[in-house]
């Protein structure tokens, strides 16, 4: 499982999924909901931003939302690896204690980091996000073959 609230999906995020698809015959990119938390985009357009970048791998990328612990999901869909992504070594520092304290909570749960493409280490969703909510021209940071929805 790739977890994430994909606020936009960038990049950064398409590299790890092609990546973690050399690993494992399929990956579910899992959206995260936390409703004390505000999002450009509602679920259902990250969701079909992502499944139109995977067209071609529906029966290898998964899409789906979920509240909660990421654990929780992980245990009731018997998902034993979390994919993270890491672009520098503030990245990691945060990522190795959310990966720590998931595997305190479930120790069949492995986490693994896939560091970034250096084309892509700079790129952030939330730096994507207000480029665009300010009507700038994100499409050098997102993939190709998905157009993000406008916003009001």
């Amino acid at each position: 499982m790739f977890p994430g609230s994909f606020d936009p999906f960038t990049l950064g995020h398409e590299s790890v999924v092609n990546r973690a698809l050399k690993i494992f015959d399929k990956v579910v990119v899992g959206i995260g909901v936390n409703s004390r938390k505000s999002y450009l985009f509602s679920v259902d357009d990250r969701i079909k931003f992502i499944k139109d970048v995977f067209l071609k791998n529906p029966d290898r990328v998964m899409v789906d939302s979920y509240s909660g612990l990421t654990v929780d999901y992980c245990r009731s869909n018997k998902i034993s690896f979390v994919i993270r992504g890491i672009r520098n070594s503030r990245d990691f520092l945060f990522e190795n204690e959310i990966a720590g304290m998931n595997r305190v909570m479930n120790a069949d749960i492995e986490t693994l980091f896939l560091a970034s493409n250096p084309e892509h280490a700079m790129i952030n969703a939330s730096i994507v996000r207000e480029i665009y909510r300010n009507g700038g021209d994100v499409s050098e940071f997102l993939p190709k073959n998905a157009v993000l929805p406008k916003i009001s």
